[in-house]
């Protein structure tokens, strides 16, 4: 199974990426790492996050991060739709 990125997912990484710099340079490789992990974990479990918010996706809450990557099982990829903070609201994220 693939993963495909959305450009807004892509975008969303970059952000936390870029706020970890400036706020926590020290955790911020070893969170994307894991956000990444988290996320390549779906190649081979799909349907290991619970039932997303909007019809059709799912969300994969990453273990020890208040991060949540919202995604949809579509043909033979996981398309990645929004990686989000866990206080931000999962509406509209498709």
């Amino acid at each position: 199974m693939q993963v495909r990125w959305t450009p807004a997912a892509a975008a969303d990484l970059q952000s936390i990426s870029d706020y970890l710099i400036e706020h926590l340079p020290s955790l911020s490789h070893s969170t994307i790492n894991q956000v990444y992990d988290a996320i390549r974990s779906l190649k081979s479990m799909p349907n290991r996050g619970r039932r997303g918010a909007e019809p059709g996706t799912r969300e994969l809450v990453v273990n020890r991060l208040p991060y949540i990557v919202v995604y949809r099982v579509k043909d033979e990829a996981v398309e990645i739709l929004r990686i989000l903070h866990a206080a931000q609201s999962r509406r509209s994220s498709s």
